[in-house]
């Protein structure tokens, strides 16, 4: 198959919902296995909140703040190739105007200079290192920059030394921190050689090199990388960072999916929002493209059901802001998909987004998962496929 590990099969839609914050429209998907016409489909709004009824029973979506359906404007619209299997309606919002984005609270937007923060393994929630008070958090230089000296240098690369932590720094990259080790990490973690590169031959131009991944003791989740003798590499991805103060408390095992989802997400939408770019490569350390992702929206807010209850029992569903890329796996084998990557590879499109191969994987699964609950008309565009990730 040609994405990882996931079935050959999707699901079949009982009502899709994507709202447009910006554009101030909606458009409503109800597959013909709950409602056979337009006529059998009843939308009527409420206070951040609006149902829809149809003959198998009564949804209602609950709507962020601020966010309304104006009453009356659901109004069907043609379905196209899917006008078998699905009703298509439009919607017209009211947006309040002092309606905001939600603060992010990611890592990488929170970190601050002279507040105590704890470090925590993801997969387990392990102490991985006594708290610590930064006297400095400073951003590193954007991913691709080494990449870009050769272009600008006639000389030897004049950066070529690492850019190091001090013992009271924390530095970010775009996809992990930089951190000093101290004296609990002998206790909480583990550290192995691995090889990266070139070492299978089909690339002898990339010299093969050595990793020193890190690892928790407690669950043997790789964290990220040994980049010096006492400096960590830990990836976004991999751990949790919390303030050591105040009434936040921590979740026992937090879902990985939604986890790396919501923090990918997220940090898509940072380096979107500082960068002025919408084209990603997610790349594993041996910088080797494994997803391509083109982020298409922001403002979208989504919700699906499967399945609508018979009995006329109603359910309610969150609608939740979400992400909306189109995306294409490196390692497709279809012809479309490989002149997209090729495309991309000779024309430099995509900023690099380096996480660890076994969450490059995760991360396919999660996006392929996403795909794979959407209604048939909205799986693909052009010659990408279309996914959702919740921030």
């Amino acid at each position: 198959m040609s994405h990882l590990e996931m079935p050959d099969q999707t699901h079949g839609v009982g009502v899709f919902l994507e709202l447009r914050k910006r554009l101030q429209t909606g458009l409503l998907i109800v597959g013909k296995g709950v409602a056979s016409s337009p006529a059998d489909v009843t939308v009527t709004a409420g206070d951040s909140s609006f149902s829809v009824r149809t003959p198998g029973g009564e949804l209602s979506f609950a709507l962020p703040a601020g966010v309304a359906l104006e009453q009356g404007s659901c109004i069907p619209t043609p379905a196209g190739d899917s006008c078998g299997e699905e009703l298509h309606f439009r919607l017209r919002l009211s947006i309040a105007e002092n309606s905001k984005e939600d603060a992010s609270d990611s890592m990488m937007e929170t970190l601050r200079a002279k507040e105590t923060y704890c470090f925590h393994c993801q997969g387990c929630m392990t102490r991985l290192l006594e708290d610590r008070v930064f006297k400095r958090v400073l951003p590193l230089p954007n991913g691709n920059w080494n990449a870009l000296v050769d272009d600008w240098c006639c000389h030897p690369d004049p950066f070529a030394k690492k850019l190091l932590p001090r013992a009271e720094d924390c530095l970010l990259g775009d996809t992990f921190l930089l951190v000093a080790r101290d004296d609990s990490c002998e206790e909480t973690l583990t550290q192995e050689m691995n090889p990266v590169g070139a070492e299978d031959g089909q690339d002898p131009k990339k010299p093969c090199r050595r990793l020193a991944l890190i690892s928790c003791k407690s669950c043997s989740s790789v964290l990220g990388e040994a980049v010096a003798p006492e400096t960590l590499k830990l990836y976004i991805t991999q751990v949790v960072v919390e303030s050591a103060f105040g009434d936040r408390k921590l979740e026992a095992t937090p879902n990985r999916s939604l986890f790396l989802e919501r923090t990918i997400a997220a940090r898509l939408l940072q380096l979107s929002n500082s960068l002025s770019t919408f084209h990603f490569s997610v790349q594993t350390p041996d910088e080797k493209a494994f997803l391509l992702l083109w982020l298409l929206n922001s403002d979208s807010i989504t919700a699906s059901v499967a399945q609508v209850r018979d009995g006329g029992e109603s359910s309610v569903s969150s609608a939740t802001r979400a992400l909306k890329v189109l995306y294409t796996a490196c390692s497709d084998a279809g012809s479309q998909q490989r002149d997209i990557v090729a495309s991309w590879e000779v024309n430099a499109i995509g900023h690099p987004v380096v996480l660890p191969l076994n969450v490059c994987e995760e991360l396919q699964r999660v996006i392929d998962k996403s795909n794979s609950t959407l209604p048939a008309s909205m799986r693909r565009m052009r010659s990408y496929e279309v996914a959702y990730l919740r921030l």
